[in-house]
């Protein structure tokens, strides 16, 4: 009879240390399932979206998209980033525009280094230009036409003439 008052008094020891955590369960049942049934439809949403993206992938075929680009020129430690270049052709833009009264060096330096900003944003934005192939008014219209293209990527330039906003389409 030893060893079974022994058990029953093991038994209430634990019975008496567990009611703290007995009656924490009884008061707070409410918040405890409400997290155990948010993170399960968290994790049936998760789930639910990465099943839709790989239907799309595989109805679009991504991969076949993505193959031929080389993601090695974007890490390129001499690359500008775009905002910078966009950034630089608003500023050189703005002063290309209201720069009467300059001289011709300072005018022709001001159009090289647009014209090489202009380079640079179509070389990360995978644009054709050839700006540097041409001369005189063939270059005017050129730039005209690569200022369109860039403004059709989403790069908002400064407009031909002051005080007017860009419509190129």
């Amino acid at each position: 009879m030893g060893v079974g008052r022994a058990l029953m008094l093991a038994l209430a020891f634990l019975a008496v240390a567990s009611l703290p955590a007995a009656l924490a369960l009884l008061f707070c049942y409410d918040e405890i399932l409400d997290r155990v049934v948010c993170g399960w439809s968290e994790w049936r949403e998760r789930s639910r979206e990465k099943r839709t993206i790989a239907r799309l992938d595989r109805a679009i075929e991504a991969d076949a998209l993505t193959r031929d680009i080389d993601l090695s020129d974007f890490d390129r430690t001499d690359r500008r980033p775009l905002d910078q270049l966009a950034a630089d052709l608003r500023r050189l833009g703005g002063e290309r525009l209201g720069g009467t009264g300059r001289s011709m060096v300072w005018h022709s330096a001001l159009l090289q280094a647009y014209d090489d900003r202009l380079r640079l944003a179509c070389r990360a934005l995978g644009l054709t230009e050839h700006l540097a192939e041409l001369e005189g008014v063939d270059q005017e219209i050129e730039r005209v036409r690569v200022e369109g293209v860039l403004h059709a990527a989403g790069l908002t330039l400064p407009a031909a003439r002051a005080g007017h906003r860009q419509r190129h389409r």
